[in-house]
């Protein structure tokens, strides 16, 4: 049987104070966190997710984030906490189980409509304590920046020439750093549709590790590339008159999609270059910039 080590087991068997009778992976994720659908002797269930064990792991502070989020909000939007347990090693975090639930894609309109009142919502719940969007990620709006120092990875995924990317970067560079993040919203910091379930009429959200205070279009303008690349429609309808979050949002992609493969996430590189083909021609659109020319190019029209 496919199940975590003897400790784990135990641990949320006391935690939870019923015997498990089946352990099944959850698949999904970017990280190396163990995750797990467990099932009991009294026909319930519940979601598992636990660090490594590792010494100085970042899953130790992200599952101690999410747990700070689960425990002080109460929102529609948000998995009901179980339990939690942290002995400084190995936290867990047991969740309501939602693998029965809808995860996107496809999409619809009535689904996008759901998620843009979720996300609505989301902004408007107040939340003290939570660290300012910036610090979480300071260069956030610099990173065409990054790619002007080093355009060899970004020139290898074949989206452009050398020649569109210098004429590009000097109305990229200014965009981006004009997208503002500052603001009292509370933002989830990683909208993406595999964060995305939809069950018992709820639209629920997941991965809370990254909360912070800020500006509520950052959590549109990450969505609204991801959501093209899965069928939806272009991001300008998600996030209209938004050349400024247009330039960061793919110069966030545009510095990472071309770099080495993470050896513990191996998806993460294909998922960026992704969205990047959908965040890329938005900001071709939005700040009028020429047609990419690269043997790769995506649409830009």
């Amino acid at each position: 049987m496919d199940a975590p080590d003897e400790d784990l087991q135990q641990r949320v068997a006391d935690l939870m104070r019923k015997r498990p009778t089946v352990w099944r992976r959850a698949h999904g994720g970017y990280t190396p966190a163990q995750r797990w659908v467990v099932s009991f002797e009294d026909g319930s269930s519940c979601f598992v997710k636990s660090a490594t064990g590792q010494p100085n792991s970042p899953m130790d502070a992200w599952l101690r984030g999410e747990y700070d989020v689960y425990s002080r909000l109460s929102a529609a939007f948000l998995p009901r906490l179980l339990a939690w347990q942290d002995d400084g090693v190995q936290p867990i975090l047991i969740l309501e189980d939602l693998s029965a639930g809808f995860w996107p894609p496809p999409w619809t309109g009535e689904r996008i409509d759901a998620v843009l009142s979720m996300l609505a919502d989301l902004r408007a719940a107040k939340l003290d304590g939570l660290p300012p969007a910036h610090e979480l990620e300071p260069n956030f709006t610099g990173h065409w920046g990054d790619v002007e120092r080093d355009p060899a990875p970004f020139l290898s995924l074949g989206l452009c020439s050398q020649p569109w990317l210098e004429t590009a970067l000097p109305l990229l560079i200014p965009a981006a750093h004009q997208a503002v993040r500052a603001g009292d919203d509370l933002v989830h910091f990683d909208v993406r549709s595999d964060n995305i379930c939809f069950a018992d009429g709820r639209v629920l959200l997941i991965d809370w590790n990254f909360a912070a205070r800020g500006n509520g279009d950052l959590d549109l303008a990450a969505w609204a590339p991801s959501l093209h690349s899965e069928g939806g429609p272009l991001p300008e309808a998600i996030l209209p008159n938004a050349p400024h979050w247009a330039a960061c949002i793919s110069g966030f992609f545009a510095c990472r999609a071309g770099l080495a493969a993470i050896p513990n996430a191996p998806r993460v590189r294909q998922v960026q270059l992704s969205q990047l083909r959908s965040a890329l021609p938005w900001a071709v659109r939005a700040l009028g910039l020429p047609r990419l020319d690269g043997p790769d190019a995506p649409d830009t029209t």
